[in-house]
């Protein structure tokens, strides 16, 4: 992502123009697009004209729309974004009012403009266009007959190909059909490595699996290479990194990330960070709970004390199109930064990010005990549960708030 240019006033209303040069950078945008935002790009319109002899005429014309943002479409794999909104400034071609769908495109600029920037979404810019944050890894996570090839950025994990094929069993005294299965199964593997994987970009490429089935495909990986003298693979033989895994499936990815020999070669990748700083977590909620929470009440009252140590948060809640919630997550980072916390933006395209949602998406560790914490925010919790039922808190208890209630009450008390 390049930014071309970024304008912003004293109340941090502003525009920024964007160039994407990548899938990943889709991403991004979806992340920095929302309701009520406006959105200046190049897109394609249907016209219709008539000609002079009365005859309609149809024709495509690359124009130029600003919309005021209503909905937006990300597709994950082909990493396609559309958003539709009405135009909102005079053009020859499109009404004012006029609904509109603009897809964004790899390398056309797009200009977005909101009544406020917050810090989330400016640090998310910077992310985006500063080029050595960006450490790409691939894996093919493996079992019999089941295959995921992988590509893991910054950002996101994407399934490129998943593989999925009958492995014939043994059968006592001949092995022929099951060897046969298995190398066709290790050639479909082959192929996908080679059409989606880059090996100018991977920096590393992980092969996972139980037991040794991840031994047999890199032995038939390197064989086939030396047989066909593909180049590709013989001179980034040093890329390949196998790791034990539980299963085939695309979740296997985190307990593969949390290996020490993985960690050590992926130190510097954002993803590697919030895998490890996620099961710290889990650890600590198992052995140490008063200095791990979850949950936006518990984790807002811990940054209330000073005690948050690590905040990790989905880039999800972000998305969130009541703006109430969008800035009640960002004032939390805010108020966990000025107590020198650190703050992790976790992607919900990671499994790392998507672990983090079932914690209803925010999480902390803490760098002191809160042991009285849990009891607080329950104890808050029922308070405006009761009020909201009709109840107020009373230095003698909970009582009613229904004035005919209250004189009953009175009538009784003054009888006796």
């Amino acid at each position: 992502m390049k930014q071309i240019s970024r304008y912003l006033e004293k109340d941090q209303s502003g525009s920024v123009t964007l160039l994407p040069e990548e899938a990943e950078d889709m991403w991004h945008a979806y992340n920095l697009i929302a309701r009520g935002d406006r959105l200046r790009s190049t897109t394609v319109r249907r016209v219709v004209s008539e000609t002079a002899t009365g005859s309609t005429d149809k024709s495509s014309v690359r124009i130029t729309l600003t919309i005021q943002v209503e909905e937006i479409d990300f597709d994950t794999q082909a990493a396609m974004l559309r958003v539709k909104g009405r135009n909102i400034e005079e053009n020859k071609f499109v009404k004012m009012g006029a609904y509109h769908t603009i897809d964004l495109e790899l390398n056309r600029n797009f200009t977005l403009a909101k009544e406020e920037w917050d810090v989330i979404s400016l640090e998310r810019i910077d992310s985006a266009c500063d080029v050595t944050k960006h450490a790409d890894v691939a894996a093919v996570v493996v079992q019999e007959g089941l295959a995921n090839v992988c590509l893991v950025t910054q950002n996101m994990t994407i399934v490129r190909q998943r593989i999925e094929t009958n492995i014939p069993r043994k059968r006592k005294g001949s092995t022929s059909m099951r060897d046969k299965g298995m190398e066709k199964f290790f050639e479909q593997i082959l192929q996908a490595i080679v059409r989606h994987i880059n090996f100018e970009v991977v920096k590393v490429l992980i092969i996972a699996s139980p037991g040794f089935v991840k031994d047999a495909l890199y032995e038939y990986i390197f064989a086939n290479a030396v047989r066909t003298d593909n180049r590709m693979i013989l001179e980034n033989k040093s890329k390949f990194m196998l790791v034990h895994c539980s299963s085939g499936q695309k979740h296997a990815l985190t307990e593969v990330l949390q290996q020490p020999e993985v960690q050590n070669q992926l130190s510097d990748t954002k993803y590697a960070q919030e895998v490890k700083t996620l099961e710290r977590f889990y650890q600590m909620l198992a052995s140490d709970p008063a200095r791990a929470f979850y949950g936006f009440r518990h984790v807002s009252k811990a940054s209330e004390s000073g005690a948050v140590e690590i905040l990790m948060v989905t880039d999800e809640l972000f998305r969130s199109a009541d703006i109430r919630t969008r800035r009640q997550y960002i004032d939390l980072v805010e108020r966990v930064r000025s107590t020198g916390g650190t703050v992790l933006v976790f992607s919900s395209l990671h499994t790392s990010g998507e672990q983090l949602n079932q914690l209803t998406g925010v999480a902390a560790i803490c760098s002191f005990p809160l042991p009285d914490l849990e009891e607080e925010a329950e104890e808050e919790e029922e308070r405006e549960r009761r009020q909201a039922a009709g109840y107020i808190d009373l230095d003698a208890g909970l009582g009613p708030t229904n004035d005919e209630e209250v004189g009953e009450a009175d009538d009784e008390i003054g009888a006796l």
